[in-house]
């Protein structure tokens, strides 16, 4: 289920990276005094009244030319465009300005439901001020204080109402992957290749991949969907670059899947943004596979994919138990390996473990690896059971949590593994104390 976008405007120093701040409760954004600080967006999740949705910071926007104004407005405009929900941001010790009006034409184009919050309302001498915001046309202003969290409450229980209603797309028993990846490393390609017909545009150039699209197929028997991230088309000359775009998008769609193909464009090699791209994935507990595109045009001598391979992992340590597959997604070499692996994984993701064979395993771990000493004390697991599946969680029972010293907690997940089949799923051990 994808979650609901909330996006935060205004001009220059009014607080908007302070309120973003309050709502998510960490200080994510930068605050400063010094006017347009924040210049790219940040994307966050927050929670109020057991509803998720997804917060984003932009950049202030004012009439005057300042440096990066266009691109800032550019970006503002894009999250304006993709939220569902905007709070416009004003300064009630300045009262309504020209930026003010400025960002209040903007909005009226989106016809979006706007939350008008009148920030540095500080105390009730100040709430007189809220009456000339009225004039911006955007309905009842809040007041607002960032810094001291009056009236953030009144935000949220707004934001909440005027969320639209979750739709969840049930698909039952198909298997549901994504494919993500920075720009340009052939996504659109591998789903074209993967369903073996034209249903999206396939383009060099970056960004072109304009919806998200769930397409649902069958293949030798097994019903699939798979989810294309979509990107944004590149608008002029843009600040930020444009896999913080369609970021949004692909957060969605990894929402929506149980499995997440991350794509690397062999051509290139892995950069810094293909972390980035799959860090939502692991956060969110998905099963992973990597899949190496384009691999038809590396120059191959001996023990090349081997070498490849080695390097992924140590790139993407914290991806060690993902399968690797290399495709060329223009020539279809290789892709039907993808649907083996997908199927392999699945079963790993939404596998259940007898809680005889797990207890067996573990207390042969421990014998055969006593675990150290930590915290003033060692660590001693006495039963296992399996609580949940996608992803397989484990409820480890032990004298107490505080002894458990990661690496050892990391041997355990690893004899599990070694054990059972859980490639390309993610685990989840929690410890309770034996009372």
């Amino acid at each position: 289920m994808s979650l609901g976008v909330v996006a935060i405007v205004g001009s220059p120093n009014v607080g908007k990276s302070t309120i973003f701040n309050r709502i998510v409760g960490k200080r994510r954004a930068i605050v400063d005094d010094q006017p347009g600080v924040t210049r790219d967006r940040l994307y966050e999740t927050a929670e109020w009244l057991d509803r998720e949705f997804r917060l984003v910071d932009t950049g202030g926007i004012e009439i005057e030319n300042r440096p990066f104004q266009e691109q800032i407005r550019v970006q503002t405009e894009l999250a304006m465009d993709e939220a569902d929900v905007i709070i416009f941001v004003a300064d009630g010790k300045k009262g309504v300005t020209k930026d003010d009006r400025f960002v209040a034409k903007m909005l009226y184009k989106f016809h979006k439901p706007v939350i008008l919050a009148v920030n540095k309302i500080d105390n009730q001498d100040m709430l007189p001020n809220l009456g000339e915001f009225y004039s911006l046309g955007l309905g009842e202003p809040i007041a607002t204080s960032g810094e001291h969290g009056i009236g953030i409450g009144d935000v949220l229980d707004k934001i909440i109402k005027s969320l639209p209603k979750d739709k969840e797309v049930i698909y039952n028993d198909a298997i549901t992957f994504s494919i993500i990846g920075r720009p340009n490393v052939g996504k659109s390609s591998l789903v074209n290749s993967i369903l073996k017909k034209e249903r999206v545009i396939v383009s060099n150039i970056v960004g072109t991949t304009r919806d998200s699209i769930d397409t649902r197929f069958t293949r030798d028997g097994n019903d699939f969907v798979v989810i294309d991230t979509a990107g944004l088309k590149k608008r002029g000359k843009i600040y930020e670059s444009v896999d913080k775009y369609s970021m949004l998008r692909a957060l969605a769609a990894v929402d929506r899947s149980e499995i997440v193909l991350l794509v690397i464009d062999a051509n290139e090699g892995i950069i810094e943004q293909d972390k980035h791209v799959v860090g939502y994935a692991i956060e969110k507990k998905k099963a992973i596979i990597i899949v190496v595109n384009k691999w038809d045009l590396v120059r191959k001598e001996q023990n090349t994919q081997a070498e490849f391979e080695k390097k992924i992992r140590n790139e993407f340590p914290f991806l060690e138990y993902a399968p690797i597959v290399f495709v060329s997604a223009k020539t279809s070499s290789r892709v039907d390996g993808i649907f083996d692996k997908i199927k392999l994984v699945h079963e790993a993701y939404d596998t259940h473990i007898s809680t005889s064979l797990l207890n067996q395993v573990v207390q042969d771990a421990q014998l055969m690896n006593e675990a150290p000493d930590f915290n003033g004390g060692r660590l001693k697991i006495y039963f296992v059971n399996q609580a949940n599946s996608c992803p397989p969680t484990f409820v480890l029972f032990v004298n107490k949590p505080k002894y458990a010293h990661f690496s050892y907690l990391r041997y355990i997940e690893n004899r599990l593994r070694a054990s059972f089949n859980l490639d390309g799923t993610p685990l989840e051990l929690v410890l309770r104390e034996r009372v």
